[in-house]
C-alpha cells in the first residue's frame, strides 16, 4: 500500500524540485527552458497561494529523508455551464511526476487514486489531463479515453 498525504507548506522545495523535472524533460513540446531559475522562486509562491485553497489539491508520497517521491495536482476550473456539464466545473490533472529513482512502484497510480477520489468528493464530474507515453496506460486503466476536442497550443 502506497500512503499518498496531501502536501504542506513544508513540501514546496520539494514540489518545485519535481516540477523542474516534469516541465525541463526534453520531451515537453515546450523546447528548452530560459536562461535562470527566476521561475522556480515563482512557482514555490504560486504554491504556497494556491496550496490551501479548495479548488486546488495536491497529493504526494515521501521518498525518505526529507524528500519527495511523487506528486499530482488537480485543480477545480469553473467554466460555463452545458448541457453535458449542468455546474460547469472540470477537473484537471497536472504535473503528476515521480522522481527517476522512485519509478515503477505505483505511486503515479496512487497519487491518480487519491486526486480522482478526490474529484469525485467535490462532484466534479468531468477530469482532464494531458498524457505522457509513460503514463498513458495508467490513465486509460482509470478510465480515461481520448477527447473528441484536439488540445491546441500557442505559446508565444
Amino acid at each position: 500500500m502506497v500512503d499518498v498525504r496531501p502536501a504542506v507548506a513544508a513540501d514546496i522545495p520539494e514540489l518545485v524540485r519535481l516540477r523542474a523535472l516534469f516541465a525541463e524533460r526534453p520531451d515537453s513540446g515546450w523546447g528548452p527552458p530560459p536562461e535562470g531559475d527566476a521561475w522556480r522562486e515563482r512557482c514555490a509562491e504560486s504554491i504556497a497561494e494556491q496550496l490551501f485553497r479548495d479548488t486546488m489539491r495536491i497529493a504526494v508520497v515521501d521518498g525518505g529523508e526529507g524528500g519527495l517521491a511523487a506528486c499530482g495536482m488537480g485543480v477545480v476550473d469553473q467554466r460555463l455551464p452545458m448541457p453535458h456539464n449542468p455546474d460547469g466545473r472540470v477537473g484537471m490533472v497536472f504535473g503528476l511526476v515521480t522522481d527517476p529513482e522512485h519509478r515503477h512502484r505505483g505511486y503515479a497510480r496512487a497519487i491518480m487514486a487519491e486526486l480522482l477520489a478526490w474529484f469525485d468528493g467535490l462532484g466534479v464530474e468531468r477530469v482532464n489531463l494531458t498524457a505522457t507515453p509513460e503514463g498513458d496506460g495508467i490513465y486509460r486503466d482509470l478510465g480515461f479515453v481520448d477527447n473528441p476536442d484536439p488540445l491546441l497550443t500557442r505559446a508565444r
